[in-house]
């Protein structure tokens, strides 16, 4: 995939991402859940740790800049860069859906235990002067519910696009005949 499309799918990535996490979640002053593992788990997929981690790092920047909720605080950030890199880490070049569901299993736990539960409700102990087993015991409970819906449907997505992804990537993505499939213009007629 060429550096161009790579950024116009990261930028993509990165708006769902913003909509996603900001605009359609459910959140309290401690927690929020949503849907924002779909677009960073969708660029670790699709562009790597490095990319996902750019994505995850700039939904939460000009996310908190476009739609601030509470006071910016850069562990946040911090959080949201290592999940990308977690998550793009184990992801990024899977051979078939066996392995990519056992790296999807371990990123997701990894995400969930260290990221979520353990440096998240640091910040937020950091933040609010209240004992961290307030916000890990909270958060536990999330992310026991959340392993397998976050799990199943990143895997049920994956398989569901993985043919036109490869036959996207195949095609590179980036030919005139590609405009021509989905625009067709008739031809002239002498």
């Amino acid at each position: 995939m060429s550096k161009v499309n790579k950024l116009v799918l990261a930028s993509l990535l990165l708006a769902i991402l913003i909509v996603v996490e900001r605009l359609i979640s459910v959140q309290t002053q401690f927690l929020r859940i949503s849907f924002a593992y779909v677009p960073i788990m969708m660029s670790a997929i699709l562009l790597g740790p490095a990319w996902s981690a750019g994505v995850a790092t700039l939904g939460d920047v000009i996310g908190m800049m476009l739609f601030p909720k509470s006071g910016f605080f850069p562990g946040f950030t911090l959080s949201a860069l290592l999940t990308g890199l977690i998550h793009g880490f184990f992801l990024y070049n899977t051979k078939n859906n066996k392995q990519f569901l056992i790296r999807l299993i371990i990123s997701t736990i990894t995400v969930l235990v260290f990221i979520h539960i353990g440096l998240t409700s640091l910040w937020l102990v950091i933040m609010y002067k209240k004992a961290f087993i307030l916000f890990a015991s909270t958060r536990v409970i999330a992310a026991v519910i959340l392993l397998p819906i976050e799990v199943s449907s990143i895997f049920l997505l994956k398989v569901f696009l993985d043919p036109a992804i490869k036959k996207f990537l195949a095609r590179g993505g980036d030919s005139e005949n590609d405009l021509q499939t989905y625009y067709e213009t008739p031809e002239k007629k002498e």
